[in-house]
């Protein structure tokens, strides 16, 4: 009887790799940002003053609904999508899959974009994500609400899918795929080295080459079912402790005023420096100096 449950409970495993850490299925987290969505190249596509945020606020909800098509099809029981672009209250409640979860609004807290994620998830994928500040032939290029140069921790540059990606990794889940510009797709698998990435356009210059909508879609949905299919290929991003954090910022009255964290420090021109042995507390940091 024994022989028998313990064959039973290896075909089961072999036959639903997709099932992940919680035992009780595979729980997905989805951060969508606007500026790497396939057609969006210039802010004003991303603001609610602009005149072309509404077609293009619909073609970001129709990106998540797709990532979210992938994880449904890949075998996800619980998916959680966090709107994570300016107000963080573009996706579209009427026209968002009813098999998802949809947070919206900043909390106030430290995990901003990654709001909601903890060590229940199996996985974590970013949608509309776009290259770090001074990428060339990026898109809307930028770290954070671009007031940050650059960002770097341990020496290593990063952009906004980077450090979120940190945060995932501190709860012990990777980042199993990304959709953005080219140039984005170009950073995330530098840093994360397996992943599965789709660049549903590609800059040149300040100018967009882009997939058509549904042709982006459908790339999303493929890649994100392919990820989420063998969860055993990726890795929780992490770096080493201690963290130093090296941030560059635009102005002197933000470095002045981003000196009066605690513990942080004034290293150069424009320039700020905060280490600690919490990863946490390190994005908190970055939070508060950034302002």
């Amino acid at each position: 009887m024994k022989k028998v449950l313990i064959i039973t409970l290896l075909a089961w495993v072999i036959c639903f790799p997709a099932f992940g850490q919680s035992g009780e299925g595979l729980k997905v987290f989805i951060s969508v940002d606007m500026e790497g969505i396939t057609g969006v190249v210039t802010s004003k596509e991303c603001s609610r003053s602009g005149k072309d945020y509404g077609f293009f606020r619909k073609i970001m909800t129709l990106e998540a609904n797709a990532a979210v098509e992938g994880a449904l099809a890949a075998g996800a029981t619980e998916i959680w999508v966090r709107d994570a672009h300016g107000s963080a209250r573009n996706i579209l409640p009427d026209l968002f899959n009813k098999n998802a979860k949809l947070l919206r609004d900043w909390s106030g807290g430290p995990k901003g974009m990654m709001e909601g994620i903890d060590e229940t998830f199996d996985a974590v994928i970013f949608i509309g994500y776009h290259a770090k500040a001074g990428t060339p032939d990026a898109i809307i290029e930028h770290t954070s609400s671009g007031t940050v140069t650059d960002m770097s921790i341990n020496g290593i540059s990063l952009p906004e899918a980077g450090y979120n990606a940190l945060m995932a990794g501190h709860f012990n889940v990777p980042v199993v795929f990304v959709a953005g510009d080219k140039a984005l797709c170009e950073q995330v698998k530098g840093l994360f080295g397996e992943v599965v990435t789709v660049a549903v356009k590609k800059g040149i210059g300040a100018a967009v080459l882009s997939l058509h909508p549904e042709v982006a879609q459908e790339k999303i949905r493929k890649g994100v079912e392919k990820a989420l299919s063998n969860l055993n290929k990726y890795k929780p991003y992490k770096l080493s402790p201690p963290y130093t954090l090296v941030l560059k910022l635009k102005n002197e009255r933000m470095v002045y005023n981003g000196a009066f964290y605690p513990g942080a420090k004034r290293t150069g021109d424009w320039e700020l420096t905060y280490k600690s042995n919490d990863i946490m507390e390190i994005i908190k940091a970055f939070g508060w100096m950034r302002k």
